[in-house]
């Protein structure tokens, strides 16, 4: 019953997807750090040259954007890391009904290193993104109300 051309092309296709799924979550591992490394910029005096410019609508572009990547790191780990986890386990219990357990801790592992690195970026993601909102939002009721500090 599931021996069909359909079930084979499927599973390839979705076989196939592993490496760019493990390519992909590696990318965004290297944002993820990228982006504490900006924050921390922000926080140490990046903001505060910001807020000189005194221009409402170029801090919240500015804010927005940074926002914005932070919550796709927010949102995209996660993702990855649990089709990076699903992926492996399909051929690791076919290898289980083989006999073949080396295959199965292997996918096994590669299933719970992807879990594990989509869910800490995936934190580093939200925690980033609610800081920067916070800053972002002090800063702008700041230029708002005339004084231009953060």
């Amino acid at each position: 019953m599931f021996d069909g051309v359909l079930v084979q092309w499927i599973h390839a296709g979705v076989s196939w997807l592993l490496e760019p799924v493990l390519a992909a979550l590696a990318v965004l591992v290297a944002l993820a750090v990228w982006e504490v490394g900006q924050a921390l910029g922000e926080g140490l005096g990046g903001l505060a040259r910001l807020s000189r410019i005194g221009d409402r609508g170029t801090v919240g572009r500015v804010g927005r954007r940074r926002i914005e990547r932070a919550d796709l790191i927010a949102r995209v780990g996660p993702m990855l890391g649990l089709m990076g986890t699903l992926i492996p386990l399909g051929p690791g219990l076919a290898a289980l009904g083989r006999g073949e357990l080396q295959t199965l801790a292997q996918a096994v592992t590669v299933a719970f290193d992807t879990t594990v690195m989509g869910l800490l970026v995936g934190i580093v993601g939200f925690i980033l993104g609610r800081v920067r909102r916070r800053w972002y939002d002090s800063l702008l009721d700041a230029l708002e109300a005339g004084d231009g500090r953060a």
